[in-house]
């Protein structure tokens, strides 16, 4: 038993949990104010190619929205009334309209705001208000119209 005693004492003394002190309070602040802050950045950058993606989207539902438009136009010969008039047939006095309609749900952008649409008779403007939902801005708050497309 003695034996026994001296080696597990032996043990304690060279173990490396035995001789470390830990570490104090100022030094776990200083690891979580650099991981915080090692979170922000990348956040921010997440969330900027979030924001990047949502306008890219917006383009291209613009684009498909635009195409429908273009068919219907080539079927019916004049630019529909309304968007309603590429989801419902009765909405128009279009005589040759398809099947099928030419957009199944009512086009929306990417934060899920109506897309704006202008008739003037020889041409047609699709527009997203942006991010912020109002008239203007720059970055991704700003405008997006199908003339820029």
């Amino acid at each position: 038993m003695s034996r026994f005693l001296a080696l597990k004492n032996t043990f304690l003394k060279s173990s490396p949990i035995s001789n470390s002190r830990g570490m104090t309070l100022i030094e776990i602040l200083i690891v979580l104010a650099l991981v915080g802050g090692l979170i922000a950045i990348i956040g921010s950058q997440v969330f900027s190619r979030f924001d990047t993606a949502k306008v890219r989207e917006t383009k291209i539902i613009m684009s498909n929205v635009s195409q429908s438009i273009q068919l219907y136009y080539t079927d019916c010969g004049s630019y529909p009334p309304s968007l309603e008039a590429l989801i419902e047939q009765g909405q128009s006095d279009c005589k040759s309209w398809g099947p099928n309609p030419y957009l199944k749900d009512f086009p929306k952008d990417s934060w899920n705001t109506d897309l704006i649409y202008e008739n003037t008779g020889s041409s047609f403007v699709l527009r997203s208000l942006g991010k912020d939902k109002k008239e203007g801005g720059s970055g991704v708050d700003k405008d997006l119209s199908s003339e820029e497309l």
